[in-house]
């Protein structure tokens, strides 16, 4: 007879193996944003919390009726964003900008963050930190990193 002696730590681990997957997966799924839709703002930057797991955007929006109402624009972490050319700094508090996203199906006053473009018409689209690095072979052809392209 084979005798399995299960401790608490086994346990442990054995579940986070089995469960851990699924968190990961259910805190990337975009379930809260609509896909196939786009709203467009126009605003001030009221903050750039550029920070992890995900970066906001957050713009002041004034309606016709003069009443300001912010929205929020998720977008991934600074490793991310750096990336893709998108710094701390390029969007200062302040600065005019308007902001392209998939809204949250609730309604709420939020959205994916798919581009800006600030006044001075430098865009910034955070999706290009996940593009593959452009091959380096040398054969002539230009190679520009995305802050290259952002200014």
């Amino acid at each position: 007879m084979i005798r399995i002696s299960i401790t608490r730590p086994r346990l442990l681990a054995a579940a986070l193996l089995v469960f851990s997957p699924l968190a990961v997966e259910a805190h990337h799924a975009a379930n809260m944003f609509e896909p196939k839709k786009e709203i467009t703002v126009t605003g001030v930057v009221k903050e750039f919390q550029y920070t992890n797991p995900h970066s906001w955007l957050l713009v002041d929006v004034t309606g016709s009726d003069g009443s300001v109402v912010t929205w929020g624009f998720e977008a991934e972490g600074p490793s991310v964003m750096m990336r893709a050319g998108i710094r701390k700094s390029d969007l200062a508090p302040g600065t005019k900008v308007t902001v392209t996203g998939h809204p949250m199906k609730n309604g709420q006053p939020a959205a994916s963050w798919v581009k800006a473009v600030r006044a001075d018409g430098v865009v910034f689209d955070p999706r290009r930190g996940f593009a593959p690095p452009a091959p380096d072979n040398n054969s002539g052809g230009d190679s520009a990193s995305p802050a290259q392209d952002a200014k």
